[in-house]
């Protein structure tokens, strides 16, 4: 079976009917995930060579569009594993790839932190070396984590986390470090209770002095942003790009379904028949066409190693995501007072598509970024 039929049956039979639910309650999708994981899903870009889908970015967006369009909280638990799994290969860690290989091991990022909020590039957490003496372990001594985060998706429901911190004595700005879910000190410190995306488990977490040993370290001590900006960023902003553009495609599906059925009696006539509502789907279908097709480029230009491809990658999710958000305004408008309810999917697309501006980086970041790229300028720091 290949991954579309796959992913088509897990989403027929498992995320579509429990999505109100999750939101509803905001409870962790688990069976949603299982699902995917069973289904090989969670593996898709696992290298081949672990034991995974070996499939690329292009396959992680699709998956994450169709995702998307059905359960938001599924979809951003899968572009933050997808995410993670990046870094995890960037950095060689065998182990865990295997085990995300075998559907049962979902993996997240945990670099926010309360003291610089959405500069997830601005590490404060700690990386302290342990005790002379138990530096004389075989894996070459054990790091000690300190640090609060502030968002983290799937906390306390993930069995690992791409966590970062101020380097051991390296340079650069932060490390990455591959911290297991059970560690001595890692603690789920709040719940979420948002706006959209409701069963994500986006919460903070703690870490009191976790122990984890050097072989933990993804990449080089002081290398973490590095990493993080060629192999994980892109994947983060074309999938949050993709989860946005499937809520486009789903909010005019049912804005076409609304029209089709919905009678104005006393003309005789179905809203379909009217030229206003029938406009505001045109401008509905023509912008979620306008994203597939700004993430298609996207997804060429990264294969193709075109040198417009950084540029894109930072506009992507900056450009859908604010189309999605204007795209449920506009749904709103020609729902009506239909739409204008809890049971409604295009009320709970409304509130799933804002959480895009909000993401680090954020959309006045990306705006930054995307700045400083056309006038030259390094994507950090201050500009002289």
């Amino acid at each position: 079976m290949s991954y579309h039929d796959a992913l088509a049956r897990v989403i027929e039979e498992v995320v579509a009917p429990g999505a109100a639910e999750v939101d509803a309650r905001g409870v962790f999708p688990r069976r949603q995930i299982d699902a995917l994981g069973a289904a090989g899903l969670l593996a898709l870009t696992v290298p081949a060579g672990s034991g995974g889908g070996g499939e690329g970015l292009r396959a992680a967006a699709h998956v994450v569009g169709e995702l998307g369009a059905v359960c938001g909280s599924t979809a951003m638990i899968v572009t933050m594993h997808y995410s993670a799994t990046a870094a995890l290969a960037a950095g060689g860690m065998a182990d865990t790839l295997t085990a995300i290989a075998s559907g049962r091991h979902l993996s997240t990022l945990a670099f926010s932190e309360v003291g610089s909020r959405s500069h997830f590039w601005a590490a404060l957490g700690t990386a302290q070396a342990a005790e002379a003496a138990e530096a004389a372990e075989a894996d070459g001594g054990s790091v000690l984590l300190d640090a609060r985060k502030s968002w983290v998706t799937s906390a306390g429901e993930a069995d690992s986390y791409v966590w970062s911190s101020r380097p051991v004595a390296g340079d650069g700005p932060l490390t990455l470090w591959l911290v297991p879910a059970g560690a001595t000190g890692l603690t789920v410190a709040g719940s979420f209770d948002g706006l959209g995306l409701r069963g994500n488990a986006s919460a903070p977490m703690n870490a009191d002095g976790v122990a984890v040993p050097r072989s933990a370290m993804i990449g080089a001590d002081g290398a973490g942003l590095d990493l993080a900006l060629a192999s994980v960023l892109p994947v983060f902003l074309i999938c949050n790009a993709a989860m946005s553009a499937g809520q486009m495609r789903r909010l005019a599906d049912e804005t076409a379904a609304h029209l089709r059925r919905t009678r104005l009696q006393h003309l005789d006539q179905t809203l379909a028949q009217q030229v206003q509502p029938r406009a505001q789907l045109a401008q509905l279908r023509i912008e979620a066409d306008r994203a597939r097709a700004l993430i298609d480029d996207t997804l060429t230009a990264v294969e193709q190693g075109r040198a417009d491809a950084q540029l894109l990658v930072l506009e992507v999710k900056a450009a859908v995501g604010e189309a999605a958000a204007q795209a449920a305004d506009l749904a709103l408008r020609a729902g009506g007072g239909a739409a204008f309810r809890k049971e409604s999917v295009v009320e709970r697309l409304f509130r799933d598509s804002r959480a895009a501006r909000v993401m680090a980086p954020t959309t006045d970041a990306l705006h930054d970024f995307v700045g400083r790229a056309l006038c030259g300028l390094p994507l950090l720091g201050d500009v002289a």
